[in-house]
């Protein structure tokens, strides 16, 4: 099959639409299939890690919008339809769009240039014209997509369906088995996403305790990587800009404290346990959620937060047995199963 993928990345937006429609892309691509991107040059992408072929949409340095998820786009969804008609040619089998920028009104647009449309979802806020619809997030039901998508519309909801990379399933059996023989908590991971723009992992280095090992992950987009790095000079504090092996992280990792993106499902899979940070409104209902369940803390005090959880040992293994039932990192791999018998 022709599979075209159309996402972005930023600053504004961080770089978790792209990054698990990549991980989904190289599933389709070992089963055969041919894969295209088209994505739009928007201050603090990622478009460079993306290695399969591509279009690379104009920057709209004038656009402007009281919709914050059009001003992530820059563009209105009828000039980035049109731009997006320009860049892919008719014959695609699937065209799968991750954008909360974009609904019915773009997906009416690209209709006759594709046979079927795929949306990757998590807010569940507007009207979506698409023949198949992934939100792989906790909690999600059937009933939150009633009048917003067409009567035939299949849908894969929930953790089954997360799209993570093939390395976290493979760490899962050893990461779980370890969590069982932890008795103290010494490592810590940050997390904050790709861009972090309020460099809210500098306030949090500047709460912990010189007593833990502490790693610190980065994106490049990142605004504050020199800062942090200053800060972390001659401190039991290690800074990594951009890192290829996360699993392996998480795995040496006894607390993680980190946002609600998609790096949720990778705790989730090899049982870590997390404190978490609501760092904008889309991310609001993952964590309550994920606190909800069990499988973590929502901070609101990070040294308190912090303290309750060394205090009582059971909550730590509570929150790690939780996290573990809530995704096995195989979503990939359903999904392209059922993408395969199409």
């Amino acid at each position: 099959m022709n599979i075209v993928f159309r996402v972005d990345s930023s600053s504004q937006m961080g770089t978790g639409h792209l990054m698990r429609c990549l991980t989904l892309a190289d599933k389709l691509k070992q089963r055969g299939h041919d894969i295209f991107f088209v994505c739009r040059d928007l201050e603090g992408n990622l478009i460079s890690l993306i290695k399969y072929p591509k279009y690379i949409l104009s920057k709209n340095n004038n656009f402007n919008s009281d919709d914050l998820y059009l001003n992530w786009l820059g563009a209105t969804q009828e000039q980035d339809a049109e731009q997006t008609i320009n860049a892919v040619s008719e014959g695609i089998d699937i065209l799968l769009v991750d954008s909360y920028s974009l609904g019915k009104e773009w997906h009416k647009q690209l209709r006759p240039y594709t046979e079927k449309i795929m949306v990757i979802d998590d807010l569940a806020d507007r009207q979506f014209d698409c023949d198949i619809l992934l939100n792989q997030n906790l909690g999600i039901h059937k009933r939150d997509y009633i009048g917003k998508v067409p009567n035939d519309c299949e849908l894969l909801l929930g953790c089954n369906y997360a799209l993570l990379r093939p390395e976290f399933a493979e760490l899962r059996v050893q990461a779980l088995e370890k969590r069982q023989n932890t008795t103290e908590i010494n490592n810590i991971l940050i997390s904050m996403g790709g861009s972090d723009i309020n460099n809210i992992t500098y306030d949090i280095l500047q709460k912990l305790d010189d007593k833990f090992n502490v790693i610190a992950v980065l994106g490049s987009s990142s605004p504050h990587n020199k800062m942090i790095k200053n800060y972390a000079k001659g401190k039991n504090i290690k800074v990594l800009v951009n890192v290829n092996n996360m699993s392996e992280l998480m795995l040496e990792t006894d607390l993680a404290i980190g946002a609600g993106g998609s790096t949720s499902w990778e705790r989730c899979c090899l049982g870590l346990p997390v404190l978490l940070y609501i760092l904008s409104e889309n991310q609001r209902e993952i964590v309550e959620n994920l606190e909800q369940f069990g499988a973590a803390k929502i901070v609101n005090n990070l040294r308190d937060n912090l303290q309750v959880v060394m205090a009582d040992f059971d909550l730590w293994r509570a929150m790690s047995n939780k996290s573990k039932n809530i995704c096995d990192g195989l979503g990939a791999d359903r999904i392209e199963s059922y993408l395969g018998n199409l």
